[in-house]
């Protein structure tokens, strides 16, 4: 049972008082079908194959005063149900408000359902649920009412073969709709990357290449340092605090790894159409499996950065995205148990999920992270660093951190914000979204421009003698997660309709830590960016 706004409120179908079968058979369901919040269990309804049912009695039922109370409740907030016939989904709604001229709303229950379904050969291709508003019961009066539940099945013949059964679920995308915004966005990304790095090419390149020769000029003549290259002796100085550093490079190198993984399984169609929970179990085992990744990346820099604490690095690192997920989880199952929902995962689950991690996630990590520690290549740095830091000279408050990062953080977002909306409509919604291969376009796109801002940012930076970039580029490269977060407000109270505490908690708690996982990732390449290009441009001058 769903509630229609999100799909994250979710119930047992048999919460509202309809007609129960005799016995109980729950369907044996696995990790990502449970973390979806799906909890499948048999019916009364009899199909007969070929058969049509012009009006089949399913059960009589004597309703309550309470259970009145229930299924008002169901049809005043859009609750519908979905089952499955042959692993096809079919959705209905549990009844609507009927208007009525200067009177109070009506609150009619759906009794009669009619199932058609559509065969070829001896194959199930399609199937469909249509209630019947004619005979829909009145329960706006909360009194003892008797109401009698029916069903028609209705078989028809077709021609569609088996293997395009699931065209239909894609009516519910955005094809071919939305196709031509779709492609909008696209062309809208590809200029935005355009004019970036026509920008850097001509502008910073320019600027770079007279910087050169001016230093040139200066090596020649003896001049005082100025700029960017006054400060060679401090730009390779490790950053504060080298151990959250490391593992949140190394966190983000993991999660940009998974995301590559998870766009390779999506392309090449693993991710269809009702795949229920696939999605879910894919993440799951690939971060699990890619743990080894953020061990080996973190404890690595660590060494280079002169790290001893191997123990305390390691455990950041793989509590870093997993510590803030596991508490957010935590509070949104408490919610969900209150609620009495299906999204409340179950004890067994909840133990899996945690032997994952003990047996899988935590070993991996630190294999990776004895890997990196035995790595013996050390950090290249073009030029020597002073035994004291230089002093930074005073700046304006818009090349400061916070102002730096809103100016990194917006170019990016406005190359993927028309995208959002269809990812949010799909994880968040009804909608199902199959252009993968847009959604790689458009990430591609992101990483490249996410990359190319910070590499400007940072020469900004060091022009003004300001030597401490190495923080800054992770900040600046993940602020474009607090833009889609600052999206996320926009969404719920403009877009989504949710309403009550459950939404809300689900839709901010996950949505936040996807926002804090984009941190990490595009953090991650604003450094990698970022140290490329101040090793490149060092290394072009003379240093002593």
């Amino acid at each position: 049972m769903y509630h229609f706004s999100p799909t994250s409120e979710t119930y047992q179908y048999y919460d509202l008082p309809f007609c129960k079968p005799d016995h109980f058979v729950h369907k044996s369901e696995g990790l990502g079908e449970v973390l979806e919040g799906d909890r499948m269990v048999n019916s009364r309804y009899n199909f007969t194959f070929k058969v049509d049912k012009s009006v089949e009695d399913l059960c009589t039922v004597k309703l309550s005063p309470a259970d009145i109370v229930k299924f008002k409740k169901a049809v005043e907030q859009d609750y519908y149900f979905q089952m499955f016939f042959d692993d096809l989904p079919l959705q209905g709604f549990v009844g609507k408000m009927l208007e009525v001229e200067n009177k109070e709303p009506r609150h009619m229950l759906f009794t009669h359902i009619l199932f058609e379904v559509m065969y070829n050969d001896d194959r199930v291709i399609e199937i469909s649920v249509r209630t019947d508003p004619k005979k829909a019961v009145d329960i706006s009066e909360e009194k003892d009412t008797e109401v009698k539940f029916t069903y028609s099945t209705q078989w028809s013949p077709t021609a569609k073969p088996f293997e395009k059964r699931l065209e239909k679920y894609r009516k519910h995308s955005f094809l071919p709709k939305h196709l031509e915004i779709h492609w909008f966005s696209i062309i809208n990304s590809c200029v935005t990357v355009l004019l970036l790095t026509g920008f850097l090419t001509t502008i910073l390149m320019r600027v770079l290449k007279n910087d050169f020769i001016k230093y040139t000029n200066e090596d020649e003549e003896e001049h005082e340092e100025t700029g960017w290259k006054y400060i060679h002796g401090d730009v390779f100085r490790f950053p504060p605090f080298p151990n959250l550093f490391s593992a949140v490079i190394g966190s983000g190198t993991q999660l940009l790894v998974l995301v590559f993984f998870i766009f390779g399984l999506s392309l090449v169609g693993v991710f269809y159409p009702y795949n229920r929970g696939a999605l879910n179990t894919a993440c799951l085992v690939i971060y699990a499996l890619t743990a080894g990744v953020s061990g080996y990346v973190s404890a690595h820099l660590y060494r280079q950065m002169g790290g001893e604490n191997w123990v305390r690095n390691l455990l950041l690192t793989g509590s870093l995205f997993s510590g803030p997920l596991f508490l957010v989880f935590c509070i949104n199952n408490t919610v969900a148990i209150g609620y009495q929902s299906t999204q409340a995962l179950p004890f067994g689950t909840i133990v899996v999920i945690a032997i994952i991690w003990i047996v899988v996630t935590f070993p991996l990590t630190v294999l990776g992270g004895i890997a990196g520690k035995n790595n013996k290549a050390e950090f290249y740095a073009p030029c020597r660093t002073n035994k004291y830091p230089r002093e930074i000279p005073a700046l304006p408050w818009y090349r400061r951190t916070v102002p730096q990062m809103c100016m990194a953080g917006f170019l990016p977002f406005s190359a993927i914000y028309i995208e959002l909306y269809y990812i949010f409509a799909s994880v968040w919604g009804h909608k199902i979204y199959t252009i993968y291969s847009i959604l790689f376009i458009v990430f591609i796109i992101l990483i490249i421009v996410t990359a190319f801002i910070t590499i400007a940012l940072t020469y900004f930076q060091l022009a003004v003698e300001d030597h401490e970039w190495w923080w800054r580029s992770v900040f600046c490269g993940g602020s474009t997660g607090m833009f889609i977060y600052g999206y996320c407000f926009y969404y719920y109270h403009i877009r989504s309709g949710m309403v009550g505490l459950m939404q809300a908690s689900f839709f901010y708690g996950y949505m936040g830590c996807v926002c804090y996982g984009f941190f990490l990732m595009l953090g991650s390449v604003g450094y990698r960016a970022s140290l490329l290009f101040v090793r490149n441009i060092y290394r072009a001058i003379k240093c002593e």
